[in-house]
């Protein structure tokens, strides 16, 4: 369940109140006046079935408390009340399904910020991934794509664009190419370093590389396994159930290939560059795609189940 904190002023507490009261699938209302000081205002508190929790945000923010007062949301590890049980069985659907859009929009934005903190995790993923391809290390490489932070900002594009949250789409576009082009950038000079100390060396990058050859080869493949990733990915963040992210992480080819393309650069191995830029593009394109239609699903299926269960509701 979902624990709602709400600063009403005290002209909307009643129609707060009665909203709660009348949203199926919530329990444990409490309500004190002026108990609020910045913003001043009543203290309204519930409990509220995940599956139930979207709608209700919703129409908060349609009584414009989040402007004129706050909405704060947080998870319930723990309930015991039978009216807590029962309130999550009247609730349609399955929690672990729904979907919290502002919940989703607001990870996804923090997600997506160009910061210090992301840049490095993606520049050191980056030269993991290098050490990697030069040593056709398979370990390397799947610790660079654990690394690497890129499906932040690639969530929040399928975000945006599902949302059309135009901010949020130029975000995260800028935190992927800045992040990229710093990564790739600062790996070239590494590669030029660890071959001045004689750690890298052309004849190990053309070398036979059975364990990492297939990051400059894309194929079909490729393009199968980030659609996949992308929707097991989106799924992740949407669902109540989000183990299945690291997963995600290790299984698209995105850090790998930037840091070959990276150092085939650096060597003027122009056909591995090349093919590694592809690899990298179409894992992009396969994740935000498969990422974008997994929630317009999502978006679809649960406006579906609120038309039945309202329908259902009628006399």
């Amino acid at each position: 369940m979902l624990h709602l904190r709400v600063i009403s002023p005290e002209e909307k507490t009643d129609d707060v109140v009665r909203l709660i009261e009348r949203t199926v699938g919530t329990a444990h209302l409490v309500m004190l006046r002026g108990a609020a000081r910045n913003p001043a205002g009543d203290l309204v508190m519930c409990d509220v079935a995940r599956e139930a929790g979207d709608e209700l945000i919703s129409a908060l923010r349609t009584l414009g408390l989040d402007r004129t007062g706050s909405i704060a949301v947080e998870n319930i590890d723990l309930s015991l009340s039978e009216r807590g049980r029962k309130a999550e069985r009247d609730a349609p659907g399955e929690g672990a399904d729904a979907v919290l859009w502002e919940h989703l929009t607001d990870a996804t934005h923090e997600e997506s910020t160009l910061s210090v903190t992301y840049v490095a995790f993606l520049t050191l993923a980056t030269m993991i991934a290098a050490c990697g391809v030069v040593l056709d290390n398979a370990i390397l490489i799947v610790g660079a794509m654990a690394v690497g932070p890129e499906f932040g900002p690639l969530a929040g594009l399928s975000t945006a664009l599902v949302r059309r949250a135009s901010r949020l789409a130029l975000r995260s576009l800028n935190a992927l190419l800045v992040g990229f082009a710093v990564a790739m950038l600062v790996t070239v000079g590494f590669t030029y370093f660890m071959d001045a100390v004689d750690l890298f060396s052309r004849v190990r990058l053309d070398a036979v590389r059975p364990n990492t050859a297939f990051i400059y080869q894309p194929d079909a493949f490729s393009f199968v396994v980030a659609v996949l990733a992308g929707v097991a990915g989106t799924l992740s963040l949407t669902s109540a159930k989000s183990g299945a992210l690291v997963g995600v992480a290790i299984s698209v080819t995105t850090v790998p290939a930037a840091a070959n393309a990276a150092v085939a650069f650096t060597y003027n191995e122009y056909r591995q560059a090349w093919g590694s830029t592809e690899q990298l593009l179409l894992n992009l394109l396969g994740i935000v795609l498969a990422g974008t239609v997994t929630l317009l699903a999502q978006k679809w299926f649960w406006a579906r189940q609120r038309e039945r269960n309202s329908g259902a509701g009628r006399p």
